[in-house]
């Protein structure tokens, strides 16, 4: 039972950390008037193809 219960707080702290480094990324990209890499919107949920439609 334990090794399950690492098993999920591992794959939350995970995903977690990933949510925070892609959006950190995405931000510092805008900021810089830079495209941001398409891996770091799809972690964020956001589409890609969509993103240059949005007006800055």
């Amino acid at each position: 039972m334990s090794a399950l219960r690492n098993s999920v707080r591992t794959g939350f702290l995970g995903r977690a950390f990933a949510l925070l480094g892609a959006a950190n990324a995405v931000s510092a990209a805008v900021e810089a008037g830079r495209r941001p890499r398409a891996n770091d919107l799809t972690t964020l949920g956001i589409d890609p193809t969509s993103f240059d439609q949005v007006s800055r």
